[in-house]
């Protein structure tokens, strides 16, 4: 038991009261057991040492790690979803490279079959919404490194495809537009408005505190990586 020092101080006194009273004895027999005492004293005042906070995972060893690992598997998912909607319409989806980069091909003659080809191509953005939605909705122990990560690559994703991705000859909003009636504006800002609605939850949700920032113990904000050295192999 830990004893609050605002008591220590009175149970002090009647411990030396109690010697007082006990015996007679002489000032210098007083003062040794004042001394003794003292260090003892000083011992239980002592707060003990902090357990880790086992909810804030920010801290842990491997939270980077582990924010990767939910971001890669983000835009898996968002890929698995091109394929599985390409089989769900009948598709025979291939595998290929396109000045490049690694790319889905539905398999579905655009053309003919516009409606198909849209829900191929909102397929991966539509995934990946659901997914974040889901882990914004659905009760459960939240803030884990893997599921903020997860959270990351979908918004990530919606924003590049609403900046950056969205005028790319083979681009999942260029074929949006190309077979329906939305614009490239339109479906851009479709996906962005709810990557924005994800976001402003997240930030009003204490359990995803410090999602890119974290205190450093001077004071300081740190933000996105840092790559330190790894001294464990000095420890023995």
């Amino acid at each position: 038991m830990i004893l609050a020092p605002k008591r220590l101080s009175g149970i002090f006194v009647s411990v030396v009261l109690v010697l007082v009273s006990a015996a007679p004895v002489s000032a210098q027999t007083m003062r040794e057991s004042i001394f003794t005492l003292a260090p003892h004293c000083t011992l239980a005042c002592q707060s003990p040492p902090l357990a880790p906070d086992s909810t804030n995972h920010t801290t842990s060893r491997h939270y980077w790690r582990n924010l990767a690992t939910g971001f890669a598997a983000s835009i898996l998912a968002h890929e698995a979803g091109h394929v599985g909607m390409s089989y769900a319409l009948g598709a025979h989806p291939t595998f290929g490279f396109l000045d490049g980069k690694p790319t889905v091909y539905s398999g579905i003659d655009a053309t003919r079959d516009p409606r198909k080809q849209f829900l191929f191509s909102s397929a991966g953005l539509d995934v990946q919404a659901i997914m974040d939605e889901a882990i914004l909705d659905i009760p459960h122990q939240r803030g884990g490194a893997f599921e903020r990560g997860i959270l990351a690559g979908g918004i990530a994703t919606a924003y590049f495809y609403a900046t950056f991705g969205r005028n790319a000859p083979n681009s999942d909003i260029t074929y949006m537009a190309s077979t329906s009636s939305l614009s490239r504006t339109t479906a851009s800002l479709m996906y962005a408005g709810i990557a924005t609605i994800q976001t402003i939850r997240i930030a009003h949700d204490g359990h995803y505190a410090n999602f890119f920032l974290r205190p450093s113990s001077n004071g300081a904000i740190n933000v996105g990586v840092a790559l330190l050295p790894d001294d464990r192999s000095q420890e023995k």
